[in-house]
């Protein structure tokens, strides 16, 4: 291949402008996820170059694809690079993202959920934590590196061949893993969710468990909290030479009353049991605990608010069939652009929700499993010959000299490509039932949650390109520079070349295993076997079992608390002034005034004249012993009328 000389004005602005965008993503996600003021600098700093590093491969791809693919037409060849700043850029990319994955990222992550106060002491915490999975790593490279010693022989380059080989090999193997499980499951969900009941339905079966779950986190987090209390009053022996840090702990301690409390009352108080000694080692494990409890207790809080807004959502859609009409009131964090966007009319609201987002989502659901069959069919006949494979087909659009020719449609296309599977593997670490109960939270999530998650996003991208350059014929991979500077290194062994060629085929294990609920059969059969906690599956089956009649009262209850919450309070009344007071007064004695019974009595003694009345029978019963009729002239049963 010839040396690509010229260097295009605007392949250049165009590389520059599409990184400060990714740079700013990331900067976006970071804020999402993170409190940005709070959240220390060794964590944003790594986490940003963990994400950006990734989202920068998916743009190398098609442009290294374009620049290698000839030079014998350079205006119709899209986006371009010279191939001396394309091997700096895939140098740069790969081993600091190499970096990332296997050292910075994985000590940064101990370090900051160690639980010291010192940084000398969470420093050694983590390599402690580390070192048994640095020497696991470390004796699978020393057997494959004296297998590609003996074979290749003993240099640099075959010291190099094994890092990259073993590193890529591993993050192969979880890469098309959770790539299988998520082009089944992104289009199975979007299907599900075109249903308006359909998805209220499993929203009320989904309430039951996250508000188990929110109310077991909390009352870990309250025995926790406990035992800080009674750790605060210990004021001898041991307690005394950590007595700041008991003071930090405590200081901590107590939530905002805008968090929400336990729903149900305990029948007893927490059992606390403190160690007749209290160590540095005690009180690191408990300050780790007391975070991971609070960060738990969030991610599930947060959950929980995120559920009752889609289930009030989905509810109005619902209801919105008789009036034709989906009001309003205040937005909700969690509501999306759209929802944000007022200008639209009830009746407008309701067409697009009830009517546009099922059919958009059936459309969107349908592209998007033929894509993932596509992929499946790519990953299956590349070992047979790559050019039946679909991807390579939609990618090169231009066959001059028995050589293909990628433009910027195939750019684009490519990069989509490779968004889709990334996102495919990506959306399924979300499924996954890690240890430690790592999860995102909006805001609020662990900085050792939130290592975790870049340092798989770090370990996947570069398989995952690579795997995608497997898809098209070795004339056009073989001059690229990704090739050049990674394929050489993997393909250096047999077995390495081999492996990957075939492993990709294991692809139909987790497809199959999520298409026909395989994980939900093997935990029926066993009782183990949920890897993946895949929620879309199990909930079919648990329609009859009336855990979404309980979800339904949950999520009932919860709404009705929070409406009785919102209601104003009742007005006092002013302090009024001293003639209001005394005005009031007179008026409340005069209209509750009766006659006494020694008034009562007065004019029986003598008797009235005739034209007093005196001689009619019926005004002298019962009218003269109430001396108000003289001058009311009836009776008002001691009521005075003025």
């Amino acid at each position: 291949m010839r040396r690509i000389s010229g260097v295009t004005i605007g392949s250049e602005i165009f590389f520059v402008v599409s990184l400060l965008i990714i740079s700013a993503g990331v900067l976006l996600l970071e804020r999402f996820y993170l409190p940005l003021r709070t959240t220390p600098a060794y964590l944003l700093v790594p986490i940003f170059f963990a994400l950006g590093l990734p989202a920068s491969i998916i743009l190398l791809v098609p442009i290294d694809l374009a620049s290698s693919s000839g030079d014998h037409d350079v205006d119709g060849r899209g986006i371009w690079l010279p191939r001396r700043l394309l091997l700096v850029s895939w140098r740069i990319s790969y081993w600091l993202t190499f970096a990332l994955t296997w050292f910075i990222l994985p000590i940064l992550a101990e370090y900051a959920d160690a639980g010291y106060r010192e940084p000398k002491s969470r420093l050694m915490f983590s390599l402690r934590a580390n070192l048994q999975y640095h020497a696991i790593v470390f004796g699978a490279g020393i057997i494959a590196g004296i297998y590609i010693f003996i074979t290749s022989g003993v240099s640099l380059e075959s010291l190099e061949s094994t890092v990259m080989a073993l590193a890529y090999s591993w993050g192969l193997v979880l890469a098309i893993y959770l790539m299988g499980h998520g082009l089944v499951a992104i289009p199975r969900r979007l299907f599900r969710n075109a249903s308006v009941s359909g998805r209220l339905k499993r929203i009320q079966t989904h309430a039951a468990k996250v508000h188990e779950k929110m109310e077991d986190a909390i009352m870990k987090l309250e025995d926790l909290e406990a035992q800080v209390e009674e750790l605060s009053r210990r004021n001898t022996g041991s307690a005394k030479d950590f007595k700041d840090w008991i003071e930090e702990l405590t200081d901590d301690l107590h939530l905002p009353e805008s968090q929400p409390r336990t729903l149900t009352r305990r029948l007893s108080e927490p059992q606390v049991q403190l160690p007749a000694v209290i160590t540095e080692k005690y009180l690191a494990d408990l300050s780790r605990q007391v975070t991971r409890a609070r960060h738990n207790r969030a991610r599930y809080v947060d959950e929980w608010d995120r559920l009752l807004y889609d289930a009030v959502a989905t509810q109005a859609i619902l209801d919105s069939s008789a009036s034709k009409r989906i009001e309003i009131g205040q937005t909700s964090p969690y509501a999306s652009f759209l929802e944000r966007f007022t200008i639209l009319t009830p009746y407008t609201r309701y067409l697009y929700k009830y009517y546009l987002f099922p059919y958009t989502r059936i459309l969107l659901g349908s592209f998007l499993s033929l894509a993932s069959m596509c992929i499946v069919w790519s990953e299956l006949v590349k070992t047979v010959n790559p050019i039946f494979s679909i991807i390579s087909v939609t990618v090169i659009h231009h066959a001059e000299n028995d050589r293909g020719q990628i433009g910027i449609a195939g750019q684009v296309i490519a990069a989509c490509w490779i968004l889709y599977m990334c996102a495919a593997a990506l959306s399924s670490l979300t499924e996954v039932k890690v240890w430690r109960g790592r999860a995102l939270v909006r805001r609020n999530t662990h900085g050792e949650s939130a290592m975790w998650y870049a340092m798989q996003v770090a370990k996947l991208s570069v398989p995952l390109a690579f795997n995608f350059l497997t898809f098209f014929p070795e004339h056009i991979t073989k001059p690229t520079v990704f090739d050049d500077f990674i394929g050489r290194h993997i393909k250096a062994t047999a077995a390495g070349e081999w492996f990957d060629l075939l492993f990709p085929v294991f692809i139909l294990v987790p497809v199959c295993a999520t298409l026909f609920n395989l994980y939900g059969k093997i935990k029926g059969w066993f009782g183990f076997g949920g890897v993946i906690d895949d929620e879309e599956e199990g909930e079919d089956a648990s329609y009859g079992t009336g855990s979404w009649r309980e979800g339904r009262g949950l999520i009932e209850r919860e709404l009705q608390g929070h409406s009785e919450a919102q209601q104003p309070p009742e007005v006092e009344p002013e302090d009024e002034g001293f003639f209001d007071s005394f005005s009031h007064r007179v008026r409340n004695t005069i209209e509750t005034a009766q006659t006494p019974k020694w008034f009562k009595n007065v004019g029986e003694g003598f008797k009235r004249p005739k034209w007093m009345g005196g001689g009619d029978p019926s005004n002298s019963s019962g009218g003269g012993s109430n001396i108000t009729s003289w001058f009311a002239g009836r009776q008002q049963d001691g009521r005075v009328r003025l």
